[in-house]
């Protein structure tokens, strides 16, 4: 069964590559200032949504996105497939598919997630201040008997809520082109919601920081890193910060590939003993027209 699944993840990958190669992105932005697309289906970072929109698309085009996403770590591994529209460089909405395989100790949790993110001013390029958007991700959860036996207060869905600003400096990092975003996240979600929502040591929604710092090496290579805060709410489960350095590959507007080395804390130590779980994350998304 898990090779099966498996199987299928990698026929995604490459029929994604595939019709990526057939199609080609707009004109309407700068060769890698659309970002990647984080693990619950957003535009922007890996683990983090940025203010900037998933496609290409200028103000009078749309644009469609594919893409899918690997975290294997020493006792987990997260696949997530998914796609996005965005339309007239305004708003932007995305699904996700989460799959969290237990593969130390077996079996899976699954989860939905539903994007909508909307530009409110600014363009992270040309703009003075950075561009500003609201976001908001509505997750339902399709297994939950691994929440409720947490003590999550809730184990069927919610929704987060985001403001994003990224700005890109042309030649500020002695001559290369830098990206900085800034996130503050209201939220209650334990561990992207894959453990449900709240729990015995807090049920209360908290504000919480994350954000993104890359430099374009050139027009087809950046590297950075990302911090996402989360919050910690069950007494079963110790939930710690998730951070990743990377490296992006964007050979033109119809593909990228991101590598990225995942440090994501503990994330079941009360319940299963294990301890820091890092390794490696890989992503690819695809630009259809």
């Amino acid at each position: 069964m898990k090779s099966s699944k498996r199987s299928c993840h990698f026929f995604l990958v490459s029929a994604l590559l595939m019709v990526s190669m057939l199609c080609h992105g707009g004109e309407g932005k700068l060769i890698a200032t659309s970002g990647l697309t984080q693990v619950e289906g957003s535009g922007g970072g890996g683990i983090v949504p940025w203010a900037t929109l998933s496609g290409y698309d200028s103000r009078d085009q749309w644009s469609v996105t594919a893409f899918s996403s690997q975290v294997d770590v020493d006792d987990f591994r997260l696949q997530v497939w998914g796609a996005g529209v965005s339309l007239y460089d305004r708003v932007e909405i995305s699904v996700a598919r989460q799959t969290f395989d237990l593969t130390t100790f077996g079996g899976e949790i699954k989860q939905n997630v539903v994007g909508l993110k909307a530009r409110l001013y600014g363009d992270a390029v040309y703009s003075s201040w950075p561009q500003v958007s609201v976001g908001m991700q509505y997750k339902s959860l399709l297994d939950k008997d691994i929440a409720e036996a947490l003590g999550a207060e809730e184990s069927a869905q919610d929704t987060d809520f985001y403001l994003a600003f990224t700005k890109v400096h042309l030649g500020l990092a002695c001559g290369y082109n830098l990206v900085w975003n800034l996130n503050f996240r209201h939220t209650r979600a334990n561990q992207l919601g894959l453990l449900g929502w709240g729990g015995n040591k807090n049920d209360d929604r908290e504000l919480m920081i994350e954000g993104s710092l890359g430099v374009l090496l050139n027009r087809h290579v950046a590297v950075g890193m990302e911090y996402r805060q989360k919050p910690d709410n069950l007494n079963a489960a110790l939930e710690e910060d998730w951070r990743d350095y990377f490296i992006s590959y964007i050979p033109n507007k119809d593909v990228n590939v991101t590598l990225a080395w995942a440090e994501l804390g503990n994330i079941t130590e009360g319940i299963a003993g294990t301890g820091d779980q890092s390794g490696l994350y890989l992503s690819l998304t695809g630009y259809l027209w």
